[in-house]
């Protein structure tokens, strides 16, 4: 994908928070992702950089991803 935008990064882990149409989608998939990492003590983070505006190059580096890290014990 083309990144997700800074202003809403902070948000994506909300429930019910969704960039989709009304009717496309809960908004519930990335915060019981979130809820289930931190229920087994782990954590997730996003990395993105967004491709707008950017040449060609750079825009095919651009995207998003997602680093989940759950302790073995």
């Amino acid at each position: 994908g083309g990144g997700i935008p800074d202003a809403i990064k902070e948000k994506i882990f909300q429930p019910f928070f969704t960039t989709k149409p009304t009717g496309s989608g809960t908004g519930l998939g990335l915060s019981l992702s979130y809820d289930i990492v931190k229920a087994h003590g782990g954590e997730i983070k996003v990395e993105s950089q967004e491709g707008k505006g950017l040449s060609a190059e750079a825009s095919a580096q651009s995207g998003t991803t997602f680093i989940i890290q759950i302790p073995i014990t």
